[in-house]
């Protein structure tokens, strides 16, 4: 096949439009182009108001390829790459079962190759099926009623079920567009294979994870939920056997921990047995929300609420130094939740589902910390500068998991807001006044404040 890149079609362009431009490019007649398979649709909102759709297409041609590239001298065009990743396939199987620790995206996805390769899995889920599970979360919403074991963060799916699905990665790797096809065989839209920014929805994911597994069942893999590995034996250097909370202990194979960034007792346990751990850097910062419809205008002028447009993301980002400050998993329609796991400690995240129209857009606004900020080098001490702060946010909210929330011009100035103006929290089940200045350590409210101000300009 051959692949042309940077095709811009405005808003209104009809997808029948581009067998046409192929053609035109190549420089040969509409009759020769047998087929157009998009790679890539992104939308190009920088010089408003003139937003175009920016495509990356595969055609199909009769006649030679590489004939037909050479007499179009199209510096856009050229031979469409024809490998493509294949999941492993093994000829033996391992002695003894392995074993998946956590049914989150990493422990889902290493499950299911496991199974294709025949080497049927036992995976240990702490938290409950997507059925169950959603029960627990949306009671936790209405009541702040907390199932430390079942909650927005552990259960099938992990934390990714109730965030969104927003498929984004600043990696590049053969393998992702097989983990999108992945997807897509399991119930996925198939517009996640070519979208720039692609994403399933909350509501969508819920049905994709479940025929996951499914089909790691039927290869004769096992799924236990509610089994939370409290404790691994080793002998002679080699994990051997993992323990279950009051339930006894399982013989091991490999073994992969693929437990999220929430199984804080987890990596406790881990560490107490000597297994290696360094000190990595994250970020902190609150959820930022405002009207979907002001976002929209902002972002697409004249053409906000098209259909092929949809709702708008965002995407921005302030460096100084070694600090910086983003956006991130930013949800255009959706609404901001409550992401707590623990009693005592609240944190939000934020989720949007396929349709992405509900009122408000939100973005978690983010500040990078490190160990200078946590005061230690400890491997561990990011967890405990963690949970110091989701203490402090649970109090503020008034120790009823409600959040803690300011409007912007309140926060910058630093007072405490006393009413709403035209944007109303999504955030359940409620929040409360409090000047978010007094969460976080001065030197990262400065520098959230600075980044905040530039993004006003940027947006």
């Amino acid at each position: 096949m051959i692949r042309l890149s940077d095709i811009s079609l405005p808003p209104e362009h009809s997808a029948h439009q581009l067998p046409f431009e192929a053609a035109r490019m190549l420089r040969i007649p509409n009759s020769k182009i047998r087929g157009v398979r998009i790679v890539r649709r992104s939308v190009d909102a920088r010089k408003k108001p003139n937003v175009r759709i920016i495509y990356t297409i595969d055609v199909t041609v009769d006649g030679s390829e590489k004939k037909i590239l050479k007499q179009s001298s199209c510096k856009r065009a050229s031979i469409a790459p024809a490998t493509r990743y294949k999941p492993p396939k093994s000829a033996c199987s391992p002695e003894k079962r392995p074993v998946v620790v956590g049914f989150g995206p990493g422990g889902m996805f290493a499950a299911l190759i496991l199974a294709l390769a025949g080497w049927k899995p036992l995976v240990l889920e702490r938290g409950e099926d997507a059925e169950s599970r959603h029960e627990k979360v949306e009671k936790f919403f209405q009541t702040g009623e907390l199932d430390t074991k079942s909650n927005v963060q552990f259960g099938e799916g992990g934390a990714g079920t109730f965030s969104d699905g927003k498929l984004t990665t600043r990696i590049g790797d053969a393998s992702l567009e097989a983990i999108l096809q992945e997807f897509v065989r399991h119930g996925a839209p198939e517009d996640i294979l070519y979208n720039a920014m692609p994403h399933i929805g909350t509501d969508v994911l819920k049905s994709v994870v479940k025929n996951i597994r499914k089909e790691i069942l039927s290869l004769g893999g096992e799924i236990q939920f509610q089994a939370a590995v409290s404790d691994i034996v080793l002998k002679n250097g080699e994990i051997t056997s993992v323990r279950l909370a009051g339930s006894g202990e399982i013989p091991c194979g490999p073994l992969v921990a693929a437990i999220g960034h929430s199984a804080r007792d987890t990596y406790e346990m881990l560490f107490s047995h000597g297994i290696a751990m360094v000190q990595k850097p994250f970020s902190v910062g609150f959820r930022a929300e405002h009207l979907r419809e002001d976002i929209d205008r902002a972002m697409y002028g004249k053409f906000a609420g098209h259909p092929l447009l949809g709702a708008a993301p965002y995407k921005l980002s302030y460096r100084e130094g070694d600090r910086g400050c983003y956006s991130f998993c930013m949800c255009p329609g959706g609404s901001v939740v409550n992401a707590s796991s623990e009693q005592g400690r609240l944190v939000t995240n934020g989720m949007s589902e396929r349709a992405r129209d509900r009122k408000n857009s939100n973005s978690a606004i983010c500040v990078s910390v490190s160990g200078a900020d946590f005061g230690t080098d400890h491997p561990l001490s990011g967890i405990a500068f963690q949970r110091k702060l989701e203490e402090a946010a649970f109090v503020a909210g008034g120790k009823n998991f409600c959040a803690p929330v300011q409007l912007l011009g309140d926060y910058l100035s630093g007072r405490c807001s006393a009413r709403f103006e035209h944007v109303r929290p999504s955030f359940l089940p409620g929040t409360r006044f409090f000047d978010l200045n007094l969460l976080l350590p001065k030197q990262i409210n400065d520098f959230m404040k600075a980044g905040m101000l530039r993004f006003e300009h940027k947006i």
